[in-house]
């Protein structure tokens, strides 16, 4: 029987297009620094107003990797 191992670690990603856009950031920057990404949790949602029109969308993620051998 084989175990895994897996750690999660909290990232923030910013996009000035989506929430979408945010995330597919965060994930991909974190898969360019992160060995074996397995997924991703989004754990807060904010958006930043200018006179009050959203002009940017941010997101915290719960990234999980699973450790080597």
């Amino acid at each position: 029987m084989t175990a895994s191992v897996a750690r999660v670690t909290t990232i923030t990603a910013r996009s000035d297009t989506s929430f979408e856009d945010a995330v597919k950031a965060g994930v991909e920057r974190s898969a360019k620094t992160l060995r074996n990404v397995s997924g991703a949790w989004v754990k807060d949602q904010k958006v930043e107003l200018t006179d009050g029109v959203v002009t940017a969308w941010q997101v915290v993620l719960e990234v999980t990797f699973v450790l080597d051998d």
